[in-house]
């Protein structure tokens, strides 16, 4: 369904989720302008202070005109967890919200609670990075318990990785942490949660243009600063064509050939993102787009 600004409730807070280049962030600002609210960023990568084009964070002008929380503020080199925006955002809800992004797992901690994992120390984690970068993730899976198996998005390395250090480092699996999740900070039941579902042809054009734009507007500078400290096994790095613009940085492809391997990225991440949408979001109030 389409919706109009007077079907949003103006008491509640309003969470916005939606794939990548779907209008979050406009439809975030109309909310916004309206009532008051400060909008509040549930996008993993929009915290990095190093990515504000890549990560398609909200422009200067935007954060003149309106409110906003939680974007730029984490060093590339800072610890930066959903457990850091839980804490983060709950602060944030003595005032008025919109709260938007396209990180599902954010929005899962936010309205159905958080399992406390304790965090993973560090030569762990080190020799996670290691066996990853050699065997690959399939030899992490294998080890994973297979509740948990049966659970996380197998094809995502980064959810792999850590769900095997919860098993190496507490002898649980993530899924047995994740039974056991604790209250949620805001209900479900207590929002306004609309999800947004663009039609793939129509997002897949936004996608294809927003990426020239982000190259007009200094993607390539951004990734330039960055490549001094350039780690791909790092989160902050797992910006959507950073890796593709530090390869022509290095001289290994052509800017042309960055730019379509970033879109076509674009692309897969907006699916897995749809597919996330689909699977955990069927109680959430659908916006049809275009």
């Amino acid at each position: 369904m389409s919706i109009a600004l007077s079907q949003i409730s103006r008491e509640a807070p309003v969470l916005i989720a939606g794939p990548t280049a779907s209008g979050k962030s406009a439809l975030a600002m109309e909310i916004a302008a309206r009532d008051g609210r400060v909008i509040v960023n549930a996008d993993a990568l929009q915290v990095y202070g190093c990515w504000r084009v890549l990560s398609a964070r909200p422009s200067l002008a935007d954060e003149v005109a309106l409110p906003h929380a939680l974007y730029g503020h984490i060093s590339r080199d800072q610890p930066y967890s959903v457990g850091h925006w839980l804490r983060e955002v709950q602060v944030c809800l003595q005032r008025p919200v919109v709260i938007v992004g396209g990180t599902g797992l954010y929005f899962s901690a936010l309205t159905e609670g958080l399992a406390e994992i304790p965090a993973t120390p560090p030569e762990l984690r080190a020799l996670a990075d290691q066996r990853r970068a050699a065997e690959g993730i399939a030899a992490l899976l294998a080890e994973i318990d297979a509740a948990t198996a049966a659970r996380i998005d197998r094809a995502n390395p980064a959810r792999v990785q850590r769900a095997w250090e919860v098993l190496a480092a507490t002898g649980r699996g993530l899924a047995d942490w994740q039974d056991r999740t604790g209250p949620a900070i805001l209900p479900l039941a207590q929002c306004e949660a609309l999800v947004i579902r663009p039609d793939v042809d129509w997002l897949d054009a936004r996608i294809a243009r927003r990426f020239n734009m982000m190259l007009d507007q200094g993607a390539l500078d951004e990734a330039r600063a960055a490549l001094p400290h350039w780690d791909a096994a790092q989160p902050w790095a797992k910006a959507i064509g950073a890796p593709e613009l530090i390869a022509h940085l290095r001289g290994d492809i052509s800017l042309g050939e960055a730019r379509d391997a970033a879109t076509l990225a674009s692309r897969q991440y907006a699916k897995r993102q749809r597919t996330w949408l689909r699977s955990r979001m069927k109680a959430w109030r659908e916006v049809i787009l275009p």
